[in-house]
C-alpha cells in the first residue's frame, strides 16, 4: 500500500514538473531591437526543463557557443534556414550564436536557474569576435 502511494506521488510530481516547463520563442532577425543581426529577445531567463525555440529565418541559424555552456552540456545547433529547439537541462549560462553572422554580433544569452550561474566566470572568459564580444559583455551584465 505504501509503495502504491509513493508511486502515485512520484507520478504526480513528474507531471507537475513537466507541466511547469515553458516554451520560450526567440526570433533570428536581420534587423530588430538592438540593431542588425540580432536575436530577439537577446537575453532569456529560463528554468531547467524549459525549451528555447529559435524560430526559423532565412540566412540564419542558432547554435551553442563552445565554452559558454554549463559543464556537461553537449554543443548542438540548428541548420541554416531552420529552427532549433534547445531544451535546457542544467542551471547556468548558455551562449548562442548565428554562425554566419557571429563576428557581426549575432549572439544571445540564456540564463537558466535562479541566483548566480555556476559557469559565470568561465563564460565571461570566453573570447568572442568583433561586435559579438561587446554585445555578450552587456548580456552577461544583464543576466546577473
Amino acid at each position: 500500500m505504501k509503495l502504491s502511494r509513493l508511486c502515485l506521488v512520484a507520478t504526480f510530481l513528474g507531471v507537475a514538473t513537466s507541466a511547469a516547463a515553458k516554451d520560450i520563442p526567440v526570433q533570428m532577425l536581420t534587423s530588430g531591437p538592438g540593431g542588425a543581426m540580432v536575436f530577439s529577445p537577446a537575453v532569456v531567463k529560463a528554468n531547467v526543463g524549459d525549451t528555447i525555440r529559435f524560430i526559423a529565418s532565412p540566412s540564419h541559424n542558432a547554435e551553442l557557443i563552445p565554452g559558454l555552456v554549463p559543464a556537461g552540456v553537449p554543443i548542438s545547433g540548428g541548420k541554416m534556414n531552420q529552427g532549433f529547439d534547445l531544451k535546457v537541462t542544467a542551471a547556468g549560462l548558455y551562449g548562442i550564436k548565428c554562425k554566419p553572422h557571429f563576428a557581426m554580433g549575432m549572439v544571445a544569452l540564456i540564463k537558466v536557474g535562479k541566483g548566480p550561474a555556476p559557469n559565470a566566470a568561465s563564460a565571461a572568459a570566453v573570447k568572442l569576435p568583433g561586435l559579438a564580444a561587446k554585445r555578450m559583455a552587456g548580456y552577461l551584465t544583464k543576466a546577473k
